[in-house]
């Protein structure tokens, strides 16, 4: 086959077995590949009711069909399991270059099952698949880990990766491949409830796509395109850093556990101010953006520090959450969880969290291992999330999420648990941006802001603060999430000098499968793979009740934050009404059966239509 390899590798790690399946053509066209095929087989092969870091979850690891090609901004891999800190489905997409050479090597994908005995790592090479005694690097860092297995196997090998967090079952640990991570939802945690320490890949390519000369040339259009274009540019220069002051200007970066919306500051840790400090670019396999910022502080107590980023998600998290305005201990922190291999979003408000309720006195420093957690106290917040990444005194509750932390500490810390449905809710304030607290409710992997973001009022062409007439945008903007996770492209749109049309004649050069042109074809696509992961949660007993915000987004007025001071989600039921009534689903936020059959999910409707009210 081309642009697939048509091949997906089966590992269980219980009885240390791997078998190589043919996947079905007909499943490519229904589901195209990353997020969709991996949704598919999970849904199909996932029992409800499975514990998530419990040996009968699944892992798995999918390509799309444009991967490992010469075309830009589209070999990122998608990461898909039962979450273990929603119980929703979980997906994430992770960079960098494993996922290339795992198709070099013959492969769309990977299903992990079972659990192995001890501590193991996979290595894939030309003689095979390898489950191998991972002795040596359990407890390494995510960093230590990779440059183990290069003088392991070879110079040449790709390795996607768990640090100690994943290890010790942190309930937001990542996958890390070189310097990129699959970020949320737990997936590293699924991975080291595994015993899994690493999959290292040693193989070479190119791979053939259908229509070498059409796909050759539409390449070369896509990249001449890049060269100049402004957002590609701002992107390389400065990654998503620019992003900061704006935001936090419209009163959407949020301060203090979302308390507020302005960071006394702020120009402290501005874009410009992180360019100062840059040492050279990083990016994924076949991009020429290199949007990934290398960065090494240069004086102050964090002399030294080195990470690549933070992005935007991560300054917020690790600074205006914190109150912190100090540069050097941003890229400190954003390091150290990069190496300890978790979520930077979850950890950083785990710890913001944390500050809120210390500020209030629900926790004092006997709680905290006599760490002062006032706000902007950088040094200390460094010391937990060291603690968190290795399951330590305090930490080892924060390790758990804020919402199961505060369901422990009782004293009414529930109200400043910044959650849905148990994931962290990312660096957009709701209120602010009322098309984000729809999207953040109605997300079925929890609050992520890579679920389908309301570009329309980040652009300002759609009433931000309205509180209706949203639900169509959120749903469509889902539905195109869907589709960019199955190609599985770069979600900077404007960056990867990709529209839908042209995508779409890249799709066809590359497999051959002419339905791929149409892009109404792969908007059906991105609505059943959106569809099928509610299904998946509706079989667990989620519905309506889970999609919803935490209270202070709901009833607290947001303070100082510029033109957003004021704003509350005050009709959350309208607009659910409306994203509901827009994608098909029944009043309780349950697909029905008509529009199951609309969209060839007829098989789904035996599952979930006794949830249907």
């Amino acid at each position: 086959m081309r642009g697939y390899t048509g091949k997906l590798l089966r590992i269980n790690l219980s009885n240390r077995r791997s078998q190589v399946e043919d996947i079905p053509e007909q499943l490519m066209k229904d589901f195209l590949g990353g997020r969709g095929l991996a949704v598919k087989y999970l849904y199909s092969e996932l029992k409800p009711g499975v514990d998530a870091l419990g040996p009968d979850n699944k892992l798995l690891f999918m390509m799309g069909p444009l991967g490992a090609t010469t075309a830009m901004s589209v070999s990122r891999i998608a990461v898909v399991t039962k979450s273990p800190i929603t119980g929703c489905i979980a997906k994430s997409i992770a960079g960098g270059n494993f996922g290339a050479f795992l198709k070099f090597a013959g492969f769309d994908g990977v299903i992990l099952e079972g659990k192995a005995e001890k501590p193991t790592y996979i290595h894939i090479d030309g003689d095979g698949v390898h489950m191998l005694d991972a002795d040596e690097i359990w407890g390494l860092d995510t960093e230590e880990t990779q440059m183990k297995l290069r003088q392991m196997h070879g110079n040449s090998t790709k390795t996607i990766c768990i640090g100690p967090a994943g290890e010790k079952l942190v309930r937001y640990a990542i996958v890390i491949s070189e310097l990129r991570c699959g970020g949320r939802t737990g997936v590293g945690t699924v991975m080291g409830a595994k015993n899994l320490k690493a999959i290292a890949v040693n193989s070479s390519g190119p791979l053939g796509v259908y229509d070498s000369q059409q796909f050759k040339s539409l390449a070369r259009e896509q990249i001449e395109g890049l060269r100049t274009s402004p957002r590609r540019i701002q992107m390389t220069d400065f990654g998503t850093s620019y992003l900061t002051l704006g935001f936090e200007k419209m009163g959407i970066f949020p301060v203090k556990n979302f308390q507020e919306g302005h960071l006394e500051g702020v120009e402290k840790i501005s874009d410009e101010a992180f360019a100062k400090i840059k040492v050279g670019n990083n990016g994924c396999y076949g991009c020429m953006t290199k949007c990934g910022q290398e960065r090494r502080v240069t004086e102050g107590p964090y002399a030294g520090a080195f990470s690549e980023g933070p992005d935007y998600e991560s300054i917020w998290s690790l600074g205006g959450n914190w109150a912190n305005t100090n540069l050097g201990s941003i890229i400190a922190a954003d390091s150290l969880c990069d190496k300890l291999g978790m979520d930077t979003i979850s950890a950083g408000s785990a710890v913001g969290f944390a500050c809120e309720l210390f500020e209030r006195g629900i926790i004092t420093k006997k709680d905290t291992d006599g760490l002062d957690l006032t706000w902007g106290n950088h040094g200390d917040m460094l010391k937990l999330v060291e603690k968190i990444g290795r399951r330590e005194g305090f930490g080892e509750l924060l390790g758990e999420g804020t919402k199961r932390a505060a369901e422990h500490i009782g004293k009414g810390a529930e109200a400043y648990a910044m959650h849905v449905k148990g994931l962290e809710i990312p660096a957009y304030e709701p209120r602010a941006v009322k098309g984000y607290g729809l999207m953040f409710a109605t997300s079925n992997i929890g609050a992520n802001h890579m679920y389908g973001r309301p570009r329309e009022e980040l652009a300002g062409k759609v009433d931000r603060f309205a509180d209706e007439g949203k639900g169509k945008d959120i749903a469509r903007n889902q539905i195109a999430q869907a589709v960019e996770d199955s190609v599985v492209q770069c979600s900077f749109t404007p960056a990867t000098g990709l529209t839908p049309e042209s995508r779409a004649k890249l799709l066809v050069a590359a497999t051959g499968f002419n339905e791929f042109s149409d892009p109404a074809y792969l908007d059906l696509i991105g609505e059943r793979i959106l569809c099928l992961e509610r299904s998946f949660n509706v079989r667990d007993g989620f519905s309506r009740k889970d999609d919803t915000l935490p209270a202070r987004m709901l009833t607290e007025p947001l303070k100082n934050a510029g033109p957003a001071t004021g704003q509350v989600v005050r009709k959350l039921d309208t607009l659910l009404d409306e994203y509901y009534d827009a994608l098909g689903y029944s009043p309780q936020g349950i697909p029905t059966t008509e529009k199951l059959g609309q969209i060839g999910l007829d098989w789904v409707i035996e599952d979930i239509k006794g949830f249907v009210k």
